[in-house]
């Protein structure tokens, strides 16, 4: 079968071979599946750079979601069906033409849901109902941030604070700013010419942010701490911001250093929060939640609550221009690769 396989790190536009490699077999729990289009996320950038721990080592082939149809089914499996078609989250290989992952990982779709749609729920959407849903219990005119408002899982956030009825600030760069207003954030605020934390400081006062949602990390998280009132609550799932000082121990250090120390005497005081995810780490240890979060986000696409949108759909052969683009924030929305 065909793979894109890492390679090297670095440059996007030669860090990949497309290489023939073997076809995997799925265990008793696991489902094989054709792949019809995957999707990119930043960790996948994160791992190019070299800044992923968990990344499988060199060469290798990336991707947590894909779009398919099963092809074969492990001996254990029996909620599922052959030739059904499903998104899929995978714990790496998800850029080549079959994969195999754990049943619990995967739930079946519609023949007319769009692949960018489907590609979308499968990673940046359960994230972000897992961020929203599991972690937080927003409630009607809570005061809450998103940073990276108009990247796959900002957007997700966006929708699930607006269908929650609260008052929503986004950063992100000055180009995105109408499409963040489009979406229904309340006060967009660029992130490059303008301090967030002086913005919204001047239009909440003492009340403070009720919720903020961060996948920058640094100097964005001691901030936000700040803004936080009573009760506040800070979800980190990124550090983005690593990516600023790749190939720089100094600016890395800067970004590490940048998050801050807090206090559990202060976090007690003032009833704050400091709540950190992983969905790799949750998929390994607790994959009937993520079962649940795949479910429920699907659901609620049929249902019309919620709706992707879609940054681009590249041919495999263009995956280092798709890379290129994310990386560099000139996409909003999901990336979807289609083979």
């Amino acid at each position: 079968m065909k793979a894109i396989v890492l390679v090297k790190k670095g440059n996007p536009t030669k860090a990949f071979e497309q290489r023939e490699i073997e076809r995997p077999k799925p265990t008793p729990s696991q489902v094989l599946i054709q792949v019809e289009a995957f999707g990119l996320n930043f960790a996948d950038v994160m791992a190019r750079n070299g800044l992923y721990e968990d990344a499988p080592k060199m060469p290798s082939v990336l991707g947590y979601d894909v779009v398919g149809t099963i092809s074969e089914l492990g001996e254990d499996v029996t909620d599922l069906k052959i030739g059904q078609r499903v998104l899929a989250l995978t714990r790496f290989g998800g850029y080549a033409e079959f994969v195999t992952t754990e049943s619990l990982a995967v739930v079946p779709i519609s023949e007319e849901m769009p692949v960018g749609d489907a590609v979308a729920l499968a990673t940046q959407y359960i994230t972000a109902y897992y961020c929203a849903e599991e972690m937080v219990q927003l409630n009607k005119g809570d005061n809450v941030l998103i940073h990276a408002a108009a990247g796959g899982v900002g957007t997700a956030l966006v929708q699930i604070a607006k269908n929650k009825g609260c008052i929503v600030y986004g950063t992100a760069s000055a180009s995105k700013l109408k499409h963040l207003k489009e979406q229904g954030v309340d006060f967009p605020i660029d992130y490059q010419s303008q301090d967030f934390s002086k913005i919204i400081a001047n239009i909440v006062g003492e009340s403070g942010i009720d919720v903020i949602f961060d996948s920058i990390g640094g100097y964005s998280v001691r901030k936000g701490y700040r803004l936080l009132g009573f009760g506040g609550k800070i979800v980190c799932f990124g550090g983005s911001d690593l990516i600023a000082g790749k190939g720089n121990i100094f600016k890395l250090l800067r970004t590490v250093i940048g998050f801050g120390l807090y206090s559990p005497i202060h976090l007690l005081n003032r009833s704050k929060s400091l709540l950190s995810v992983n969905m790799l780490h949750i998929a390994d240890h607790h994959p009937d939640v993520i079962q649940k979060c795949l479910k429920a986000v699907v659901d609620s696409y049929n249902k019309q609550h919620i709706k992707p949108i879609i940054g681009g759909i590249y041919n495999t052969d263009e995956i280092g221009l798709a890379h290129e683009l994310l990386e560099n924030r000139k996409t909003i929305g999901k990336i979807v690769v289609k083979w």
